[in-house]
């Protein structure tokens, strides 16, 4: 009996210990700048970031990844956040990097963050869609998630697609596949720009701004430099399946609503800023 139950006992800590090593903010990440304005709280369950008139705050994953479905949910900053920016993103280094990016433009108080999405390949941007929410993201915490496989880049929130950005290579459009990301984000004044276009500056008597990070989770395939490999390649048996992941039909009429109500910009759309012609990937349906 007494061998049972500390069979179970172990088993328990087991998984106690893989429950917390998926999503301990110390485990997980390195606190890169901010000078003590990034915190890790609650033995790893919560991180946050602060921004006041000296300086941001940043962070970023300790793993490279190859591909994968992050999750991480995030509060943003309460009350009037006009001119900060949070970001959340992946990318990679070097001039011609890869990049898959949330930015949330803080704005006065009452009205809506803007959510700004953009998709790097080979150095090149330019590929910005902004979003309204259908929630007050400052209220409390929410799931933002990134799904990114060969074939195509979708962003969640909530589990709801807002994005979807598809594997165009077929028609010479670059698509990230070939480069390893890590995760950052930062919290910083961008009041020459984020709020009306930098018409409404950063409130510094509101500060400090603050945004707070928990329940991060990466169903990724983990890149080593040492290998130059990834731990899916490694597994002939990989059962992952957002590698392969689409959106079925409810998915896409869920996406379907959000464009048609809380899209408030797509460059697919935008024919002044490219008079020469859209860019290739927008002509496809």
């Amino acid at each position: 009996m007494a061998s049972s139950k500390l069979l179970l006992a172990m088993a328990f800590m087991v998984i106690v210990a893989l429950t917390v090593s998926a999503g301990n903010m110390n485990q997980e990440f390195d606190i890169t700048w901010g000078d003590g304005r990034a915190q890790i709280l609650n033995n790893g369950e919560l991180l946050t970031l602060s921004l006041d008139k000296f300086s941001g705050s940043g962070f970023q994953s300790k793993n490279e990844y190859l591909f994968g479905k992050i999750d991480m949910q995030l509060k943003l900053v309460r009350g009037n956040s006009a001119g900060s920016v949070t970001a959340y993103y992946l990318s990679s280094q070097g001039s011609t990097h890869d990049e898959i990016d949330f930015e949330f433009l803080g704005n006065l108080s009452g009205d809506p963050y803007t959510v700004h999405t953009n998709v790097f390949s080979q150095g090149k941007g330019n590929r910005e869609q902004q979003f309204h929410l259908w929630f007050d993201p400052t209220a409390d915490f929410h799931t933002y998630s990134i799904l990114w496989n060969p074939q195509r880049i979708i962003f969640f929130v909530d589990g709801t697609p807002i994005r979807e950005f598809k594997n165009s290579e077929s028609i010479g459009v670059p698509f990230p596949k070939s480069q390893p990301m890590r995760i950052y984000s930062s919290l910083w004044n961008a009041d020459d720009w984020a709020t009306r276009g930098g018409l409404v500056k950063t409130d510094w008597t509101q500060a400090p701004f603050t945004a707070s990070y928990r329940k991060y989770n990466a169903d990724a395939c983990v890149w080593s430099s040492s290998s130059a490999s990834s731990s899916c390649s490694s597994n002939s048996n990989n059962s992952n399946a957002w590698l392969s992941q689409e959106l079925d039909s409810t998915s896409q009429g869920r996406l379907k609503w959000v464009k048609q109500n809380y899209m408030i910009y797509n460059y697919c759309t935008d024919t002044k800023r490219f008079p020469q012609g859209l860019p290739p990937e927008c002509n496809i349906s």
